[in-house]
């Protein structure tokens, strides 16, 4: 037994870290994540690989300006979805353990000793950190950041050290060593989840994920209100798609936003037969998520963008849901062919 410790402590003192970026007109947000990269503490040599997915709008002077500080490697490639770009990035990355970022992120200088520290104490093949809301966010993506991490709203499924079963790590923070990688070939051609496709075939090829709680990121989410509902709704119609694929991943919770929807339709209904104790039970939950919200953010106008993003979360998702439920899980059509646009195309 202390042999193996040994050998697996040799091990993670070996590991050589390369982030995987992938990148879609976004110069302005690889500016701010490379400053932060500038700033980090730990003083480990790491590899920065950012894919240029098909942009017409280049990041490739921005890294240039950084290339002197920093150790980046620049591929520019066809548009083909940010799955199939992280995997051209892994597979070019030089490290034997990747971190894979979204390029709306922006690390804490703290970051990489976080991680580092944990993998030395709890060694996995495939790790997830939570986000959090940077104090220069506008108060709408305060807002947004409070409903998808929130307890009351997501459960901890996107980070929370008690979120329930097995942690499923999201691609906008997560790590994935060479070998998982290799033994999955990386993300599949769905979008969005992708990742929780990827951690179901890890589990299933007997890899362990687990929840860094310490390795958080900024993500900003550069969104309107209209385009957190299209991002939500697109959450929901690929869960049924993933319960087809792997159906023992199946849970009751999946359906919550759903029912959440038709109870809110249900009781304004009932009002009209002057039965109000269901409506009543929907206010009181608003109540206890402005409360929670209030106590999080101190920001009264952040507080009620919040109800605001949890009413868009779950309608949204809700509705998505339920459709492609209806569509995938009843009437057993094909999913590519049933939303092309969950889907990107092989190359």
């Amino acid at each position: 037994m202390a042999f193996f410790i040994v050998l697996l402590y040799i091990c993670i003192m070996q590991l050589s870290f390369s982030f995987i970026i992938p990148v879609y007109n976004r110069p302005n947000e690889i500016e701010e994540l490379l400053q932060s990269f500038a700033k980090l503490e730990d003083t480990t040599e790491f590899e920065i690989v950012i894919v240029e997915d098909g942009s017409t709008d280049s990041s490739e002077l921005v890294v240039k300006n950084y290339a002197s500080q920093l150790n980046i490697a620049y591929y520019f490639k066809e548009n083909s979805g940010p799955g199939d770009s992280r995997n051209f990035g892994m597979q070019k990355a030089k490290g034997n353990y990747f971190i894979i970022l979204d390029s709306d992120c922006i690390l804490p200088n703290q970051y990489l000793k976080e991680v580092k520290k944990t993998l030395n104490s709890n060694y996995v093949d495939c790790f997830g950190g939570p986000d959090a809301a940077h104090a220069s966010f506008s108060n709408l993506q305060k807002a947004i950041n409070f409903s998808m991490t929130s307890f009351i709203t997501t459960g901890g499924i996107r980070g929370n050290k008690n979120s329930v079963d097995k942690f499923q790590p999201r691609s906008f923070n997560m790590g994935l060593s060479k070998k998982a990688f290799e033994a999955t070939q990386g993300f599949g051609r769905i979008h969005p989840g992708e990742d929780p496709d990827l951690s179901i075939r890890l589990w299933n090829l007997g890899f362990e994920t687990a929840f860094f709680q310490t390795a958080y990121v900024y993500h900003k989410r550069r969104i309107s209100w209209s385009k957190f509902y299209t991002q939500v709704n697109k959450f929901g119609m690929v869960r049924p798609i993933l319960n087809k694929w792997h159906p023992e991943t199946k849970k009751i919770t999946y359906w919550f936003p759903s029912v959440f929807v038709f109870g809110v339709m249900l009781s304004v209904l009932l009002t009209f037969i002057n039965v109000l104790l269901p409506l009543y039970l929907i206010l009181g939950y608003y109540i206890l998520a402005f409360i929670i919200a209030l106590f999080q953010t101190k920001n009264i106008v952040v507080t009620f963008q919040s109800l605001i993003a949890i009413t868009i979360q779950f309608f949204g998702y809700g509705i998505g849901f339920f459709k492609s439920t209806f569509f995938i899980g009843i009437l057993n059509r094909n999913p590519e062919q049933q939303f092309p646009k969950l889907f990107f195309k092989s190359k």
